[in-house]
């Protein structure tokens, strides 16, 4: 559709086919449809309330939007490109629905507080659903974690077993990774969630507007205070992407792991059919690419942070039409991430775990060195000089190529006289765990309270029945 723009009165040539091109936003920002007209319908009520409409002129307008929203939902909608965005095609559509009166909608408002306002109703839907996603996810890891609690598998740090833990505790570990997730989606959600309807272009409007009318008839939790700041802040997306990146580095870190147990080498784990694919050539592969898939896609998710904070860097105030950047970065990492935590979840559901193959990873190192060297240490020993005992202990296995699971009393008396004959209990791996008696640590007393006070935080989200 070529012709005149709803803009475009002061304008006497048309816009060029590559200004129409590069202006174009509608093929992205049209998925803000409910939130644009549900936006229009309150801003007309308000209008209504002041006196710029009457009844009769606002019941056309709110009959016209609601058919155009069915419109679109029965896909019957033609979106044009040369009428730039989602606004102006739906306000053109009214005005061609309804008549003259179609024009007053736009009276006490402009693009750049209605798009800020399509923008944060949007997020906080989206947030919503992402923090259930979450949820379900966090769910599927207690569950695990509470059906394998007495599985034993080595810890690692340097990606070297290090000590005895508790399979569950390990799940777990990643559960409060994501409870952290939805601690900082839910800061972006408050974020979200000041109304910028009402101030206009950039100096707010010339009407006595009722914005504590549109505040509450929208669910808004306060009303913007700075006309120039609001059409201006971005702050809220910027939230937004920042979290879905850590969440991404956290699903990453899941995903990595689960690559790596399923491997042949570790065995610690088996993934579903239902999560893995063939090779084209190779016909006993059974790849994890929907493991790798998530950790890949963690790029995207700070690459589009990385983006709209370049974006806005240079910006002066107030409105200016990179601004028009924002959409594409955040509608990425809502659907990237929905995406995500919805393999996640089918990952973790679906896994079987092999504690067989774990428990004979915890004897492949000599993972109870430090029990050794805290039983000196409770018996006078001083920690850095128990550390050094026990280090002789290990060099000796080593040259000697004996069991360090199996040393004998009279074997470590070798060492040092403060060993005692119950010292040899400390060696076994699958006693290892309940020694670690300390709040947060991988004893069953502990793993059980853990589980608890998740699924209490679970109950209280309210978002997994």
């Amino acid at each position: 559709m070529k012709g005149k723009k709803l803009w475009g009165g002061r304008f006497e040539q048309e816009t060029a086919t590559i200004t129409e091109k590069i202006s174009a936003s509608v093929d992205f920002d049209k998925r803000l449809y409910r939130q644009d007209i549900h936006g229009s319908i309150v801003h007309a009520e308000m209008l209504r309330n002041i006196g710029v409409l009457n009844d009769e002129e606002c019941r056309k307008i709110v009959n016209g939007l609601q058919e155009i929203l069915k419109e679109i939902e029965e896909n019957k909608f033609e979106f044009f490109h040369s009428l730039e965005d989602v606004h102006m095609n739906i306000e053109y559509a009214l005005t061609q629905k309804i008549g003259e009166v179609g024009k007053k909608l736009h009276t006490a408002r402009s693009r750049n507080d209605q798009v800020a306002l399509d923008m944060r109703l949007y997020l906080r839907e989206e947030c919503a659903l992402i923090r259930r996603l979450i949820a379900h996810v966090v769910h599927e890891l207690v569950t695990k974690a509470e059906t394998h609690l007495e599985i034993i598998m080595p810890a690692y740090t340097h990606l070297q077993v290090a000590q005895p833990v508790r399979f569950s505790h390990y799940l777990l570990a990643h559960a409060w990774a994501l409870v952290r997730d939805i601690g900082r989606l839910e800061a972006a959600e408050r974020a979200s969630m000041v109304l910028p309807l009402g101030v206009g272009a950039c100096a707010g409007v010339n009407y006595r507007n009722d914005r504590e009318f549109l505040r509450k008839k929208l669910g808004f939790a306060s009303i913007s205070q700075n006309s120039m700041d609001t059409v201006s802040d971005r702050d809220y997306i910027l939230d937004f992407l920042y979290f879905a990146a850590v969440l991404g580095m956290h699903l990453s870190r899941m995903a990595e792991e689960l690559v790596l147990w399923s491997t042949s080498e570790f065995g610690f784990i088996r993934l579903s059919d239902s999560v893995t694919t063939g090779s084209s050539i190779m016909p006993q592969k059974r790849n994890p690419d929907v493991a790798e898939l998530i950790r890949g896609k963690s790029g995207r998710l700070y690459g589009n942070l990385m983006s709209l904070l370049v974006t806005m860097k240079g910006l002066p105030l107030t409105y200016n039409r990179d601004m028009q950047e924002d959409k594409e970065p955040l509608f990425d990492s809502i659907d990237t991430v929905k995406m995500c935590l919805e393999g996640m979840k089918e990952m973790i559901a679906t896994m079987e775990v092999n504690g067989g193959v774990m428990r004979n990873a915890v004897y492949s190192n000599y993972s109870t060195a430090t029990d050794l060297a805290d039983y000196l240490v409770k018996k006078g020993v001083p920690f850095r000089e128990a550390h050094e005992i026990v280090g002789a202990i290990v060099k000796h296995c080593e040259r000697e190529k004996k069991d360090f699971f199996s040393l004998t009393h009279s074997d470590l008396q070798m060492f040092s006289n403060a060993f005692d004959s119950d010292a040899v209990n400390l060696l076994d791996p699958m006693r290892s765990t309940e020694n670690k008696v300390s709040a947060g640590g991988t004893a069953l007393v502990e793993v059980e309270k853990q589980i608890r006070e998740l699924k209490h935080i679970l109950k209280s989200l309210g978002e997994v029945r």
